[in-house]
């Protein structure tokens, strides 16, 4: 039994870091773990969040998903990449153009996941739980099914 990774969590997993960067000037997650059911990202942070926060958080996520923007790849060369995009988690063995996925003008980034054709077919995000402990702030979250 092979474990796909699924499209719409890869989806909202760029949508949550773009969040997160924009809401606190902090770094995309540096670790994430992305299942069918339930995922979790994992920032260095230098608090736990609050309950406004942890709110606001997956309202702003919510509404991007509801623009039912477009996701789209684009390629540029390594060079150009590191120019533009965080490549600090990418090998050192990736050679050659480098994919780019970019959520409408919410968001573009490396990435080798599938995603979804727009964001409307993600379905709902939920933070399920939080936490924070020596410099990481881990969040939790799950999708509903899309409505269409």
């Amino acid at each position: 039994m092979t474990h796909e990774p699924d499209a719409r969590m890869h989806s909202a997993e760029h949508i949550l870091n773009q969040t997160m960067v924009t809401m606190f000037a902090c770094d995309r997650s540096f670790s994430a773990h992305l299942g069918r059911k339930k995922s979790k990202c994992d920032y260095r942070f230098h608090r736990p969040l609050t309950a406004a926060e942890i709110a606001e958080i997956q309202d702003r996520v919510n509404r991007v998903i509801e623009s039912d923007l477009p996701v789209r790849e684009s390629f540029v060369s390594r060079e150009t990449a590191a120019k533009r995009y965080d490549t600090s988690k990418l090998p050192a063995k990736v050679v050659g153009d480098l994919r780019i996925i970019h959520i409408g003008a919410y968001d573009a980034c490396p990435c080798i996941g599938p995603h979804v054709a727009s964001t409307g077919g993600i379905g709902a995000f939920r933070i399920t739980t939080t936490d924070y402990g020596a410099g990481t702030l881990r969040i939790r979250f799950k999708l509903s099914n899309p409505s269409r």
